[in-house]
């Protein structure tokens, strides 16, 4: 009965917390831990402190690169991609925001693409629902893809405490090639999506006013006129050199500086999760002297601002279920191996749902994968299933969806009547499942 009553507890804090956005979350967190500990009478876990220091670093270098406009450089790259191959938008538009998140570590890059999406869908008579919904998915998808993103420092960070040396560049090696397929399946089937706009009555209609033709058929600003200053590309630069340097280090132990381990003469090197932190903050360092940043607006940046919400999300919600789950630790071990043990994928549904309920892969993956580890599921299983962390498009309430439907004019891309069956939906599923399964295949080569 009690446990019964200290999960109804946790999951009533998540689905409040959600209501109020990534803060809310947290504090509301905050309420069930109280009740944890002083009316439960549950020993206070140990907040994830590693790996949000980790977290931290990797923000603040990021708000950087969007403030110093490296951010911009690759923007304008990426529409040149779409606007040269106009045809191709539907396949290329999500590899283009997949691949910007993997490079930025935040899905939150693809506002800017919205309107060119739509711009060059939309003139070349495509419907834009195709291109623009598949995109908004693999934005999302890319975050598992990406050295610097929340996610994947929380999972590193989080094997490193449970004592599995697994580099970054190995957990890479998995991510990237499952996201990317997920996202071209998606891609491949959102081709044909759709009644063509010729065919679509509901979007003659609309174009039947000219008012509302002027309105969908309008133009979008373009940022290939734009002339941009030589430190916006040395600021890339420097940032893609940084992560280079992070994926050598952590794939070469031998180039880490050696500690002694307290234990006779044996030394061991120094943990990836600070050599993250450090070369990160040194990435920022070097923005700042080169590319004539002012620090001051830093903390206005958008990466900075949503950083911030990630990392107080994760420190609420990951010290809570610690909290929980180390009480019932020898219940959860029992279900979790068992369940797992007879169908690996059980998993990966876990942390699917997990993240629809958190609204984020790094929450979700602070919640799940230290139960996980704790209950001793091996990281082959974690590793395979990464791309499952990405649940929270079932529900088309994510910021970045919609934000897709406010930006196509034509109507195309919506809810529909029965909620569940929005454009998002079958995109999303094919993307996930899709990247699951590659991801199993590549774990169980490599790990």
């Amino acid at each position: 009965m009690e446990i019964a009553l200290s999960f109804i507890v946790f999951l009533l804090c998540l689905i409040i917390g959600v209501r109020f956005g990534g803060l809310g979350l947290a504090a509301v967190s905050g309420l069930g831990l109280v009740v944890y500990v002083f009316g439960f009478g549950y020993k206070p876990g140990v907040p994830p402190n590693d790996v949000m220091l980790t977290i931290l670093a990797v923000v603040t270098c990021a708000a950087f690169l969007q403030t110093s406009g490296g951010l911009t450089v690759l923007l304008k790259y990426a529409e040149k991609i779409l606007r040269n191959n106009p045809k191709n938008v539907t396949l290329l538009a999500p590899i283009t925001t997949w691949f910007l998140t993997v490079l930025c570590g935040t899905g939150h890059v693809c506002y800017t693409m919205f309107p060119i999406i739509y711009d060059v869908a939309i003139k070349e008579n495509i419907r834009p629902e195709r291109p623009m919904a598949v995109s908004s998915v693999a934005a999302q998808m890319g975050i598992c893809g990406s050295p610097v993103s929340v996610a994947i420092v929380s999972i590193v960070s989080f094997l490193a405490m449970g004592g599995y040396d697994v580099s970054l560049a190995k957990v890479l090696m998995i991510s990237i090639p499952s996201t990317f397929f997920g996202v071209l399946a998606a891609a491949i089937w959102s081709m044909r999506r759709g009644k063509e706009l010729e065919k679509d009555p509901e979007f003659q209609a609309l174009i039947a006013d000219p008012e509302q033709r002027r309105y969908v058929y309008g133009s979008t600003e373009s940022l290939l006129d734009k002339e941009l200053p030589v430190s916006n590309y040395v600021a890339v630069g420097i940032f893609i050199l940084g992560i280079l340097i992070i994926a050598l280090m952590g794939n070469m132990n031998e180039l880490l500086p050696q500690f002694p381990t307290g234990n006779g003469n044996a030394t061991k090197p120094i943990s990836m999760t600070l050599v993250i932190q450090m070369v990160m903050l040194c990435i920022a360092a070097a923005i700042l002297f080169f590319c004539k940043v002012d620090a001051k607006k830093v903390a206005d940046s958008n990466v900075f601002r949503a950083g911030m919400v990630a990392l107080v999300s994760v420190y609420g919600v990951a010290w809570t279920a610690n909290t929980l789950f180390a009480h019932h630790m020898e219940f959860l071990k029992g279900m979790l191996v068992y369940a797992v043990g007879i169908y690996p994928w059980a998993y990966a549904i876990i942390a699917f749902f997990t993240s629809k309920l958190v609204n984020s892969q790094a929450a979700a993956i602070a919640v799940v994968v230290p139960l996980a580890l704790e209950a001793g599921i091996e990281p082959v299983i974690i590793l395979s299933f990464i791309s499952a962390c990405y649940g929270y498009f079932f529900l088309p309430t994510y910021p970045s969806d919609l934000a897709c439907i406010g930006f196509d004019r034509s109507g195309t891309t919506k809810i529909g009547r029965f909620i569940l069956n929005h454009s998002f939906m079958i995109p999303g599923l094919i993307g996930v499942i899709t990247g699951c399964c590659v991801g199993y295949v590549i774990a169980h080569a490599i790990v």
